[in-house]
């Protein structure tokens, strides 16, 4: 508050606070980004199965895929952002996954045409081979689709990470970051009380079977988004919207804590993508992205399954609905987690690097608490819910926390490429426990697997419940490992 005050002084006017305008554009997008992303995993157990006759596995290879192509994509991605430019770069962004999200209506019909059938009711009751090839031919089709959905997101995170570092000091990036990571947990929460009924209502008006309006309802969304950020979009130094006051305060310190090479290398090109993987730093951001994103993907793909086959609550019940609303809601917790560094920067004197390191250990010790959802579970389903939003509020305020790591020690001009990698990652990681969770699925309700006292299905989800648990720990030695103490990439050294 006093830099700001002395600032205001400086400049003879109020600062103001069109940062957090822009702040606010990137949650936004980030809420589309995650509701683009739910829609299947809202609707494939009670609307899309049913058609397609889908098994775990089908839809496991689907999310996997996905997952595979998001990774790859990210290391594009971060790249054409930092080439594009962040205004651009995120115009096709969301323009791309908005297109591909709007893509997974046609799946049903492409599916109707290519196995020779008339329609939805003919597929429902189709059997033997050709159920089958139902499956095979629909899966194939939502896998096209999702790709095209997954190389548009990956470029959500990159151009946010960059803006932010565009329009925050250091000193605020965590919370801004904090604010806008917040948008996927908003998005999950307002997903499963929107999707379903959404799809539910154009089934009930005879649209298809409902699930391919939610699909272009939800997709369509982004589009609008677009003509926000062309409209309000530029950099700091050219928007008539950030007074003297503010642009001062976003450049507070972009050079205050740098040597005489690191201000000359402000100025310099980005790192050549190979020289990237020299540096710790970089493999520090891999391993942490590598270890969690798959714990939160996995929550967020198999958590509206997991409530059906555990407890038998379909995905547009009431109580469904609310379990899943609680379990996000509790997630909104992670926005103080991007404040957490700066409590502890200013009662200790900390850098930053440090700071944030204390705060991610501290969060890394939340998901514990996943190995007790299940076995609580017996007892009521509120428990696991409780446990999973606790652990998701624990893995988000880790995201943002991760994130701006990547600010405090990669230039600005390499910022993007860096959390594309880094969301590379995160990506593989995603598709291996997608995958792996889906087979060990079917192979445990086949077979009647037991596990700690579990059998079934609740077995397999034990399982994976204790991997998700003990996740962050092991990310977060690593990363201590690879970089014990702040160090700034300085290009050429």
């Amino acid at each position: 508050m006093e830099i700001k005050q002395t600032i205001d002084k400086e400049y003879n006017e109020k600062m103001s606070s069109f940062r957090w305008v822009i702040c606010g554009l990137l949650f936004l997008a980030t809420t589309v980004n995650y509701m683009d992303r739910q829609v299947l995993s809202l609707t494939w157990k009670d609307f899309i199965s049913p058609e397609f006759h889908w098994t775990d596995a089908d839809y496991g290879v689907i999310t996997a895929i996905f997952s595979i192509v998001y990774a790859v994509a990210n290391l594009f991605a971060g790249r054409f952002i930092d080439w594009m430019g962040t205004k651009k770069g995120y115009l096709w962004a969301i323009g791309v996954w908005s297109a591909g999200a709007c893509l997974h209506a046609l799946c049903g019909w492409a599916t109707e045409h290519t196995v020779g059938l008339h329609d939805a009711a003919e597929m429902v009751s189709a059997t033997g081979t050709v159920a089958s090839l139902v499956a095979i031919t629909s899966v194939y089709y939502f896998i096209a689709a999702r790709v095209v959905l997954a190389v548009g997101e990956s470029g959500n995170f990159p151009a946010a990470v960059k803006v932010t570092a565009e329009y925050f000091p250091k000193r605020d990036r965590a919370y801004a970051t904090a604010i806008f990571n917040a948008g996927a947990t908003v998005g999950a929460l307002a997903a499963p009380v929107s999707i379903p009924p959404l799809a539910r209502f154009f089934q009930n008006m005879g649209v298809g079977n409902g699930w391919e309006m939610a699909f272009i309802v939800i997709g369509g969304l982004g589009f609008v988004w677009m003509g926000l950020w062309m409209f309000y979009y530029k950099k700091p130094g050219s928007n008539p919207r950030v007074n003297k006051a503010e642009l001062a305060y976003i450049e507070l310190d972009n050079h205050a804590d740098e040597t005489p090479a690191e201000k000359a290398d402000s100025n310099k090109d980005v790192i050549p993508f190979w020289q990237c993987f020299k540096y710790p730093q970089t493999w520090a951001v891999v391993f942490g992205k590598f270890f969690t994103d798959g714990v939160w993907w996995f929550f967020l793909f198999w958590i509206p399954a997991y409530i059906s086959d555990v407890y038998g609550l379909a995905s547009d019940t009431g109580t469904a609905q609310m379990l899943i609303f609680v379990l996000y809601a509790i997630t909104m917790l992670s926005i103080y987690g991007g404040k957490l560094p700066t409590i502890i920067m200013n009662k200790t004197g900390l850098n930053p690097y440090a700071a944030r390191m204390r705060a991610m250990f501290i969060f890394a010790l939340f998901p514990l608490l996943a190995i007790f959802a299940q076995p609580l579970g017996a007892y009521s389903y509120w428990w696991p819910v409780i446990i999973i939003g606790i652990a998701g509020a624990a893995h988000q305020s880790w995201s943002a926390n991760i994130y701006s790591v990547v600010g405090d020690m990669f230039p600005k001009s390499t910022i993007a490429t860096i959390i594309g990698v880094g969301g590379m990652a995160g990506g593989v990681g995603s598709f291996l426990i997608n995958l792996c969770s889906g087979r060990l699925f079917d192979y445990a309700g086949a077979t009647g697997m037991h596990f700690m006292g579990f059998e079934g299905k609740p077995a397999g989800y034990f399982i994976v419940f204790c991997i998700c648990g003990v996740s962050y720990l092991i990310g977060w030695c690593i990363m201590k490992l690879l970089v014990p103490k702040y160090k700034k990439i300085v290009v050429g050294k």
